[in-house]
Formats: structure tokens, C-alpha cells, sequence
């Protein structure tokens, strides 16, 4: 438990290092908070935030920044978010033409949330425009691989090649394809990989080596083909402007992520079932190339039916004071324009 006075010079701290991006010294956070104290006693408090896990001292410096924990009580406890401005809302309105189609409003729709937030946008395509899944083919290559063709609703073609654990007679592919066909056809493709998940976490007596096997496929093809089209990104460059995520690993771990999108595509769908903001900080995706990053989601809704997620990926240290309420005004805009 934190005392009301070291929950004051938290939130400063938090704020101050949002702000600026380097690390917190006690002097800095005397004046901010306004506090009449020696330093000692400011000494005092910040070691005692750090003794509770909420602040840290990075080893190039004596100064402090928030660590996950830190910033899961700032934003839980001490944030207070301040509607977004006329300017902002008025931009984000006249950008919606109602006369766009779902897929040109989505990816205008993050569009907008990297422009005014000068993070990366993500949308989820809504889930009535998602693909279905019409066809699998398997065919054996050579080297215990498979080639796995999809055909999806709208007529278009995946293709992936798979690793399997031993080879398989042309005939046995046959029989695993044609066992795909029968239970997925016609079902949307979010859905089939849920299924997937599901069913290859739990074991199946029933179910023989090839067609746990061919599950597996199925799993590998539907996120290709899923993340293709069902999830809109915008504004990943901006992420290069933070120095905590501009090293050369750390850019191409996220951009791996943004380009295959099925990550990304799996903490979205978390948010489906919660209703209003929700918020992952570091490692709370529970992805490692997110451990540096914080993800701002809301659900939007057509006739009361919950139909994507959109939000916002930026550093942990993002404005999140302005981000949210951006966030939560365009999931209502996006939502409005796709009623019309």
C-alpha cells in the first residue's frame, strides 16, 4: 500500500516522464510536485516507490521511471481524463464520409488514429465484412512439407507451406482436407481459428496423428489468410520518433508484427468480449515484442452488436490522458459511419 503522498509524487513522476522521456531525479520531482520538503524526504518517498515495485532506476542514470506496475496504477487510480478537444473531434467527424464502404471506412479510421495521436492505428475489419471460409486443399512436397491451398468467400486464394511432423500418403491429405471442408465451410474465418486454438489445447482420443495434424495446418493457413485482410495498420513509422523503441531489434521485432498481424489480431480479439476502453501495458499483451509498447483498445458497435476493436500501439510512456478519450470518439464515429 502507497501513502497518499507517495501516490502524489507518483503521478508526477508518471506524468513528468510521459512528458519528457528521460528519467526522473528527486529535484525535478520536488519542484513538480509543489511540495514544501527536504530532499531527503523526497529521497525517502521515491525509495519507497521503488521498494513497492512501481518505479525503478535504469543503470545509466539516478533517476526514476515507472515501471509496468507503476503505470497499471497510474492509469487504474490516478489518471484523469480529460475529454478531446473541439479540434480534435471536428478532424476526426468530417474525415468519416458515409458513403465509403466498411473497408474504406476502417482503414480511414486508423488512418486518423495514427494521425492525431502520432502513434500506430489498428482497426479490426468488422466482422459481418470478415472472409469465409469455402475450400482447403492439401498437397504433399517433398521433405515432410505441405502445400495448404484456402479458398475463401470472396473467391480469393492462400497459400502456405507447412512443416509437418512425418510424411503423408496423397490419399491421407485427401481424407484430412476433406474433414476441414466438412466442419468449417461457410464459418467465418475468426471463428475457425478460435475453434483451432481451442481444440488443439485440449486432447482428442478420438482425433488420429493426421488429423491433429491437419488441425494444425488449418490453423497456420486461416491466420495468413485472416491477417491478410481483417486487420488494418497505420502509422507504424511513427513508433521511431521514441527513443526506448528506436534500436534496430526493437524496430524490426515490431514491424515483423505489424507486417504478419497475427499477434496483433489475437490481443484484439481479447477485447472483443469487454466492453469499453481497455488497456495492455508492457508485457500485459503477454507478447515480447510488445513488452516496450502499451495498446489502447476499444470495441465499436452496429446495432448494439459488438463488431471489431480499434485502438492505438505506442511506447509505454504514451499520453494516455489524450489517447484514451481519441480512442473511445472515434470507435463511436466508426461506428455511427458504418450504421449509415
Amino acid at each position: 500500500m502507497a501513502s497518499e503522498r507517495a501516490l502524489h509524487f507518483l503521478k508526477a513522476l508518471v506524468e513528468r516522464y510521459i512528458k519528457d522521456g528521460q528519467p526522473i531525479g528527486s529535484r525535478t520531482l520536488a519542484k513538480d510536485t509543489g511540495l514544501d520538503l527536504s530532499p531527503a524526504t523526497v529521497r525517502n518517498v521515491m525509495a519507497d516507490l521503488e521498494d513497492l515495485g512501481l518505479i525503478v532506476s535504469p543503470h545509466t542514470s539516478a533517476g526514476r521511471v515507472p515501471t509496468v506496475a507503476g503505470y497499471r496504477l497510474f492509469v487504474d487510480s490516478l489518471l484523469t481524463v480529460r475529454p478531446p478537444s473541439d479540434r480534435d473531434v471536428d478532424s476526426l467527424r468530417t474525415r468519416f464520409d458515409v458513403c465509403m464502404d466498411p473497408k474504406s471506412l476502417v482503414e480511414t479510421a486508423s488512418n486518423l488514429l495514427s494521425g492525431i495521436t502520432h502513434l500506430a492505428g489498428v482497426v479490426m475489419l468488422p466482422r459481418h465484412e470478415r472472409h469465409l471460409f469455402r475450400q482447403i486443399e492439401l498437397l504433399p512436397l517433398s521433405d515432410k512439407r505441405v502445400l495448404a491451398i484456402l479458398v475463401t468467400s470472396d473467391g480469393e486464394v492462400h497459400n502456405r507451406i507447412v512443416n509437418i511432423d512425418k510424411n503423408f500418403a496423397p490419399s491421407q491429405l485427401e481424407q484430412a482436407a476433406n474433414y476441414l471442408n466438412e466442419i468449417f465451410t461457410g464459418q467465418d474465418l475468426g471463428q475457425i481459428r478460435k475453434r483451432l486454438l481451442d481444440d488443439l489445447k485440449q486432447t482428442h482420443a478420438h482425433m488420429d496423428q493426421m488429423m491433429m495434424q491437419a488441425m494444425s495446418i488449418a490453423q497456420g493457413v486461416v491466420e495468413t489468410a485472416e491477417a491478410k485482410d481483417d486487420c488494418y495498420i497505420a502509422g507504424q513509422t511513427n513508433l521511431m520518433e521514441f527513443g526506448e523503441l528506436a534500436s534496430m531489434d526493437r524496430l524490426k521485432q515490431l514491424f515483423d508484427a505489424f507486417n504478419q498481424k497475427r499477434e496483433i489480431l489475437h490481443i484484439l480479439d481479447r477485447c472483443i468480449a469487454a466492453d469499453g476502453v481497455q488497456i495492455f501495458i508492457g508485457e500485459e499483451s503477454g507478447y515480447d515484442m510488445l513488452g516496450d509498447c502499451s495498446l489502447v483498445t476499444t470495441t465499436y458497435r452496429v446495432e448494439e452488436r459488438v463488431v471489431g476493436v480499434l485502438g492505438v500501439i505506442g511506447p509505454t510512456r504514451m499520453d494516455y490522458q489524450r489517447v484514451i478519450p481519441i480512442v473511445d470518439v472515434t470507435g463511436r464515429l466508426l461506428a455511427a459511419a458504418l450504421r449509415q
